[in-house]
């Protein structure tokens, strides 16, 4: 939010310096993200005194002035009306420009020298009255800079404002934030207005029919007013804070809801059906035309602002295109209101409205202040537009809400929990100043009533914060905690998370952090059956967007999305990785069921561009090595990679279930080409998600020892002729339980072919044994011996023949 200092300055005395202004408020938790400093749209124009004037001898409009600027006389032709000796006018010298990029220079007009430009207000782009020269107060000294000598230079303080702090959504209440910081008082608008004979009540009428919703609504109606354009001052306050001037009435609205933090709206009341105000919620699939042009189709929980008849507003977001103010409105029905800002906030993301006001409704505005800022724009606009206030308002107050009162505070606790020394005195001073009502005795033993405006103070740690803000972050002392010396003793959780971490790390995979929140679309996007427990969301009760509705039921999609931003921009290799925790909703009424996951990702190049590699794509079996290394570095053993093709995101044909000591772990495999088409991702992916919980109780941290083999090894190599449908490991795990005695050391696989020779239906797995001895060197006949009873075993078990023997 952008807040101007000058416009501060009407609320609050400010005798420090803007970086001054931005340290503290920083310090105090509105932390000032820029100070930024603008001036007008020109330069080199000061204050002169026009000295003589007589008339041009070949013109009947122009006049020949003198003008001075204390130390030169200048010589000037000028056609204003009003340009007369004696007085002060604003004066660009040559050399000077003036908005629309005109530059002054040396001229000759109708044969007569001119050495600079009296300039009017439309003309220096301070003002609308282009009837003439501006007249400037007689006070000021020629010679002085014009910028500086109306304070038309204007500082800026870009301020961030934290969820629960909407009470600083407005000028005041930054300024009752220095003000409270300073010592000074915070002087409000005064609101003083006359109203007409005419009654409210014989005019409109305010039904609410969702009270839950809308608590409080408050209208008045002013008649005979003028639209005009604002005044300038009103043009530079907004302009100041990012908000364009539209007309008086509109910037009005504008200008009181960055003033007081209300936000407001204006309809043209010859557009209201039946004259009245219904506010209820919309029919689903209702239609919707706002401010913006745009038609929108409402969900049936959005709230609506109706005349008898039809909408006119989205609740609290914007108004309609049917009852906006024009040129030749005359009557106007202003709108206060408070509404539930779980509401709004729904409401605003559901349609894609972010607004001004929503952004203050959703946060929760002041209850209290709703008729102080309807009376403060009925003031200004019968000011401004010369209309006349009807008499009376209209103020609906079906769902009172409670102001919290009597939040206890102890001075001693405020001090264990800061570190601090401060008195019981200081403690009232600072919270009155900061506009709370505190009662309590002489030790500190306090009762304290917060303003309405602070929606945020409810308990006891509330005021202890606010203490500490105001007191000064900064003037707290720091204390480190006292921490007992002792081993580091680290559960068997995060000794497995460590060692995980560790070896994707070494083999180049990064570490990302995703939302635990997303999208229920999101089991759209992978294809999940309707049955899958991966569409059994954990819905949020206020999401902080559509996209961050639900808690992910998976990794896979967040690591997904991750790698599409980063290829987006131009980020194609990557191999990332997560841990975290998914969420299975278990019904209305009972906690989700948790588990901790392990998820990574690989696509792109396998070894990046190179002049001595090809061009390879990372694939199935680059992403398998990685979780080979990682169940070899946890100890974990007798894992097997089951063939499944029915895991919806996964291609068929290349994923798998990982299994270990028969406990399913998770699994692994390419996306599915529908899946990255449908998450608009166009390069192939492989991912493996695996159950940490698991993983953590096959971890050993048994160290083992072998003794190395001093003697050779010796290897035979066999190519089984098999069924297409039996696994390669299986024949492996056979070979190793039929090995008779300590001889056989290993078994693996080293060739696979099916095609010409083979039969159809079959393949051949070549397979190589090797065999050592631990304490001598192995003949030909011990290992043939050894060697034929483990093939004779192979054979009988699967049925395999032996190439090459008839095949």
């Amino acid at each position: 939010m952008l807040v101007s200092l000058k416009w501060l300055k009407d609320y609050v005395d400010i005798d420090i310096g803007p970086e001054e202004v931005a340290e503290r408020l920083s310090m105090a938790g509105i932390e000032v993200e820029s100070v930024d400093e603008t001036g007008p749209d020109f330069t080199d124009v000061v204050v002169a005194k026009i000295l003589s004037i007589k008339p041009h001898p070949n013109s009947d409009k122009l006049s020949l002035c003198e003008v001075t600027t204390g130390d030169r006389t200048y010589p000037v032709v000028c056609g204003a009306p009003n340009v007369a000796a004696g007085i002060l006018a604003p004066f660009a010298k040559v050399g000077a420009t003036i908005p629309g990029g005109y530059s002054i220079k040396h001229s000759k007009i109708r044969g007569e020298l001119s050495e600079g430009m009296l300039c009017s207000e439309e003309e220096l782009g301070i003002g609308d009255d282009a009837s003439g020269i501006m007249m400037l107060p007689g006070d000021m000294k020629p010679g002085d800079d014009l910028a500086a000598a109306l304070d038309l230079r204007e500082v800026t303080l870009d301020v961030t404002i934290t969820p629960n702090r909407s009470d600083c959504l407005s000028m005041v209440g930054i300024a009752r934030e220095i003000a409270a910081m300073t010592g000074k008082t915070v002087r409000y608008p005064e609101i003083v207005f006359s109203e007409g004979t005419e009654d409210i009540g014989d005019i409109t009428s305010v039904d609410i029919m969702n009270s839950e919703l809308c608590p409080r609504y408050a209208a008045r109606v002013i008649k005979n007013v003028k639209v005009r354009p604002s005044p300038s001052w009103m043009k530079r306050r907004l302009e100041a804070v990012g908000l364009r001037a539209i007309n008086s009435i509109v910037d009005i609205t504008n200008f009181v809801m960055m003033e007081l933090g209300q936000p407001l709206h204006a309809f043209d009341f010859r557009y209201l059906e039946e004259g009245r105000i219904v506010v209820r919620g919309a029919t689903e699939g209702e239609k919707f035309v706002s401010l913006d042009e745009k038609e929108r189709v409402m969900r049936g929980d959005t709230l609506m602002i109706c005349d008898g008849v039809k909408p006119i507003a989205v609740a609290g977001i914007m108004g309609g295109l049917n009852s906006e103010v024009e040129e030749d409105t005359e009557t106007i029905l202003l709108e206060s209101a408070y509404f539930n800002p779980s509401s709004i906030r729904k409401s605003s993301r559901t349609l894609g409205m972010s607004t001004d006001a929503a952004f203050r409704f959703e946060r929760g505005i002041d209850p209290e202040g709703v008729i102080r800022a309807l009376n403060r724009a009925a003031q200004l606009i019968a000011d401004l537009s010369g209309g006349t206030v009807c008499k009376g308002y209209i103020d609906r107050y079906p769902n009172k809400l409670e102001a919290v009162t009597d939040v206890p505070l102890r001075v001693d606790r405020v001090n264990e929990i800061l570190g601090t020394k401060i008195g019981a005195d200081e403690v009232k001073d600072i919270l009155e100043g900061l506009e709370m009502d505190v009662r309590g005795d002489e030790k500190g033993n306090y009762f304290v009533t917060p303003p309405t405006f602070r929606v945020d103070i409810f308990r006891e740690i509330d005021l202890v914060e606010e203490i500490a803000r105001i007191k000064g972050y900064d003037n707290i002392p720091l204390s480190l905690p006292t921490l007992s010396a002792g081993a580091n003793i680290g559960d068997k959780k995060n000794a497995v998370e460590d060692k995980i971490k560790s070896v994707l790390n070494g083999y180049g995979y990064s570490e990302v952090i995703n939302y635990s929140f997303t999208t229920s679309e999101a089991a759209n996007i992978l294809s999940l059956p309707e049955d899958d427990e991966g569409r059994r969301f954990v819905k949020l009760r206020d999401p902080l967007s559509e996209d961050m509705s639900v808690m992910r039921t998976g990794l896979v999609y967040g690591l997904l999305e991750t790698a599409r931003k980063n290829i987006y921009v131009g980020n194609p290799d990557l191999k990332i990785f997560e841990t975290g925790n998914i969420f299975i909703g278990s019904g209305s009424g009972k906690l989700p069921l948790e588990r901790e996951k392990i998820a990574a990702l690989v696509t792109g190049s396998r070894y990046g561009k190179s002049w001595h590699f090809g061009e390879l794509d990372s694939d199935f079996y680059d992403l398998k090595g990685s979780v080979e290394s990682l169940f070899e570095a946890l100890k974990i053993n007798n894992v097997e990679f089951k063939s499944a093709n029915d895991i919806p995101f996964l291609h068929p044909g290349r994923a798998c279930l990982v299994v270990a000591d028969e406990k399913a772990i998770g699994f692994m495999g390419e996306i599915h080409p529908k899946v990255l088409a449908n998450i608009d991702l166009k390069q192939r992916a492989v991912v493996f998600e695996l159950d940490l919980s698991v993983l953590v109780d096959l971890f050993s941290e048994e160290i083992l020892y072998e003794e190395i083999a001093k003697f050779p090894s010796v290897s035979r190599d066999v190519a089984f002729v098999v069924d297409h449908g039996i696994r390669g490991h299986d024949m492996v795990k056979l070979a190793l339980e039929n090995g008779e005695g300590p001889l056989l050391e290993d078994v693996s696989i080293f060739d696979v072919y099916a095609g010409k020779g083979i039969p159809e239906g079959m393949k051949s797995l070549a397979i190589r044994f090797t065999y050592r001895s631990l304490d001598r060197t192995l003949t030909d006949d011990e290992v043939n011996k050894v060697h034929d009873i483990i093939v004779a075993k192979v054979v009988e078990n699967t049925g395999a023949k032996i190439r090459g023997a008839g095949i």
